[in-house]
């Protein structure tokens, strides 16, 4: 998939899980990611990341950064990665996505919080950007 075609699925999509689902952050990396990589999520995975937004909006880790790294635990077991290279691979997605945004936690990243005045879907380009951050890291590291 090229560059553009990417983008634009990855736009289209999240828009379509933050508007018409209404599921999180965590989530929607999930979703995005394993249809990006044409891999197979069990339900109870989706399912597990239900409080994954900052901790349930307690504006800690990002939500983003856990999707990815639930991901790339599934995704990089059945690449035949050992739990030594997935730690490693997690860690390093980690410090990246830091220095690519400036934080792992949803506190700085989405610095309003969590409030009834809130906009819907504030966080909706930035999980456009934090996906195809994650999706290049990812291909990066599986194409070595």
């Amino acid at each position: 998939m090229n560059t553009v075609n990417m983008q634009e699925y990855i736009k289209n999509r999240v828009h379509e899980l933050y508007w018409n689902d209404d599921i999180n952050c965590a989530r929607t990396a999930i979703i995005c990611l394993s249809e990006l990589f044409e891999t197979m999520i069990e339900p109870q995975v989706i399912q597990s990341a239900v409080g994954l937004h900052g901790a349930g909006g307690y504006r800690a880790q990002c939500g983003l950064v856990e999707g990815t790294l639930l991901f790339m635990g599934i995704y990089l077991h059945a690449a035949g990665k050992t739990e030594s290279e997935i730690v490693s691979a997690c860690y390093d997605f980690a410090s990246a996505f830091d220095s690519a945004f400036g934080s792992l936690r949803c506190f700085e990243l989405r610095p309003t919080g969590f409030s009834e005045s809130d906009p819907p879907h504030m966080c909706e380009n930035l999980t456009c950007k934090g996906i195809e951050f994650s999706y290049q890291y990812i291909l990066k590291i599986t194409t070595k």
